[in-house]
């Protein structure tokens, strides 16, 4: 299958720095968005310490060649984030001034006809396939917690004033817990990796309908949505990754 694929990271319209990171390995099949938290650069440094670790695996355990199985690359993927949480923690205990520093991360990579996914915190990937619209990863926050118990609806959970509080993240323990979801690719899938400076400022419903325009384009998708986003009022960083098959 032929891959098209597109990025783009936009400040907003509210912050003064942009602490998204992504990773576009369109060769090797590996794609990744990562959004920072911690303020005072820290969030950036934390973000881009998990893109660059995700790309540095890839070129020393897969250059130019592929990862095995779908089970040995969802294997290597697990440890390549897991790579990644431990870096970021060696940082912040070499350097007291990023202690609180963290970031999301979520991944996708192709092994042969299928995607493994990956992901830690709030950062979302997406799945368009015959006109509609799945959610392939589960935020790893506290507004998700409560919609899962009922006690708030994903309407609701959009614009609650505790949205942005996650509660697994990179960097806030030693260790971390990495979810995987693998799924099969069939022609036609457009796959969107994006940080929550998307969602929260778009319905899954208004995402939707502009992959739809935009499905045979993912520059011209990607730019859409980020536009979109902004028009809405930006509150956030927005980073969009559009993969076609």
């Amino acid at each position: 299958m032929t891959v098209k694929a597109f990025a783009v990271s936009d400040v907003g319209r509210r912050r003064e720095t942009n602490e998204d990171s992504f990773l576009l390995e369109q060769g090797q099949g590996l794609f990744a968005v990562a959004d920072g938290m911690g303020g005072h650069a820290a969030g950036e440094v934390a973000s881009r310490l998990a893109i660059d670790t995700l790309k540095e695996a890839l070129q020393r355990d897969a250059p130019g060649r592929s990862l095995g199985t779908t089970d040995e690359a969802g294997n290597w993927l697990r440890e390549a984030v897991i790579e990644a949480n431990r870096r970021i923690w060696d940082s912040i205990r070499v350097h007291e001034e990023r202690r609180g520093m963290g970031t999301t991360v979520v991944a996708l990579l192709r092994a042969g006809d299928d995607a493994i996914i990956g992901h830690v915190g709030d950062s979302r990937l997406y799945l368009l396939r015959g006109g509609a619209l799945h959610r392939m990863t589960s935020d790893h926050s506290w507004v998700n917690e409560q919609v899962k118990l009922g006690l708030l609806s994903d309407e609701e959970a959009q614009r609650h004033p505790m949205r942005n509080i996650v509660t697994r993240a990179l960097g806030s323990r030693p260790d971390v817990v990495v979810d995987l979801v693998t799924a099969g690719v069939v022609p036609g899938d457009v796959f969107v990796l994006c940080s929550d400076g998307l969602n929260t400022m778009l319905s899954d419903d208004e995402i939707r309908e502009i992959l739809e325009f935009h499905r045979d384009d993912p520059e011209a998708a990607s730019t859409a949505l980020v536009h979109a986003a902004n028009l809405r009022g930006g509150e956030d960083n927005v980073t969009v990754v559009v993969i076609g098959f």
